[in-house]
């Protein structure tokens, strides 16, 4: 545990120190700003589990960690023994860094009672052991979908129930068992997965290179996804305030895809690579970003055509200005990562939470009120 949670948060814990303080702050801060919002215990509950079962997998995921449990398993180790604690670091990794800062925002502005804290918290521990035990046995994957499915059934049924969390801890410890048994070695994966892809200059090999890297990490074609799946569902939040004004919000809120975007900080031997041919511009930052270009003008697209199904007709220049904004934010991705790319991380997973991910978005969301203002 100690090997994997100072390569997490840092030689001293670091990390966690500040992201603590960070929370304390928020919550104090939003505690006394005196502000209430309502929240359901099933969505409490179900955003408690969620968040953490997904930074905990990014984790799982990292090619960072795979290497170090790689050298930990050159040394003699006791296959339970190493199961949980490796489980417990990552968990303890993706609490502090993702779910702690959630859950000082959602204690501070909701009225939660003091059993639904407790069960929000067992919701946390049970999705670490839960995400991590899908995870090794991912090879039936479609029992771990079934697991999933069941447990959300059961938090929407009976989150009203007295005695819920005891139907949380026994899946947590169902778990935990199942994860005991498991070969250790199943947290890696195996075969050419994560890397071995040619760093080629021309415009095919940079493609191919995208390409290969989206297949192998899975999690970002999940991502990718799930921002077209918002891009369906926006008009339903945004089509309220019955006004084209909220377009072009919608347009800024898409280009928040932070994977495709980190393309270099995230594999420093492509940048190395890149960094050294000729002709960077045209062999790979114009195939870059035309790729970005490509996501982002897809989920406009998708958010076009369900603003049209859901509430009315979308004009040809609500097309260019969509295009404009798709065209923007790859540009300023592209130039934000080659001028500024990120360095000095522990696990992939820090780049998806740093704060420069909000750079674009936020400079998407200060122009979409501009134009908003002018389309009104």
């Amino acid at each position: 545990m100690r090997v994997f949670s100072k390569k997490m948060l840092g030689a001293n814990y670091e990390k966690a120190r500040k992201n603590i303080l960070v929370c304390l702050f928020v919550f104090c801060s939003l505690k006394m700003a005196e502000f209430h919002i309502v929240i359901a215990p099933f969505v409490l509950y179900l955003m408690s589990s969620m968040v953490t079962a997904g930074a905990a997998w990014q984790a799982f995921s990292s090619t960072s960690n795979m290497e170090e449990m790689r050298h930990v398993l050159m040394l003699p180790t006791c296959n339970w023994k190493l199961s949980l604690s490796y489980a417990m670091s990552v968990g303890i990794y993706a609490i502090v860094t993702v779910s702690s800062p959630l859950l000082a925002v959602v204690f501070a502005v909701a009225d939660c009672r003091g059993m639904e804290i407790v069960t929000s918290l067992f919701c946390v521990f049970n999705a670490v052991f839960m995400s991590a035990c899908i995870y090794v046995y991912r090879k039936y994957r479609w029992l771990g979908v079934l697991w999933i499915g069941l447990l959300l059934i059961v938090t929407y049924i009976g989150n009203q129930w007295n005695m819920f969390w005891l139907v949380i801890l026994v899946n947590a410890v169902v778990a935990v068992g199942l994860l005991s048994v498991a070969n250790v070695y199943d947290f890696i994966e195996k075969g050419n997965e994560k890397s071995g892809v040619n760093h080629g200059g021309n415009h095919h090999s940079i493609w191919r290179y995208i390409l290969r890297y989206l297949m192998s990490h899975k999690n970002y074609i999940v991502n990718t996804f799930a921002m077209w799946g918002v891009a369906v569902l926006l008009p339903m939040l945004l089509g309220e305030l019955g006004s084209t004004f909220v377009l072009p919000i919608g347009f800024a809120i898409l280009t928040l895809n932070t994977p495709i975007c980190i393309l270099l900080s995230c594999d420093p031997s492509l940048e190395q690579a890149v960094r050294s041919m000729p002709r960077q511009m045209r062999r790979f930052i114009l195939p870059y970003g035309f790729f970005i270009l490509l996501c982002n003008s897809i989920a406009d697209l998708i958010f076009l055509i369900s603003w049209r199904v859901q509430i009315g007709a979308v004009s040809p220049l609500l097309v260019g200005i969509a295009f404009g904004f798709a065209l923007l934010s790859a540009i300023g991705s592209v130039l934000l990562e080659w001028f500024c790319p990120l360095r000095n991380w522990k696990i992939e997973s820090d780049l998806w939470h740093h704060p420069r991910k909000y750079v674009v978005p936020g400079i998407m969301m200060l122009l979409a009120g501009v134009v908003g203002v002018l389309l009104c």
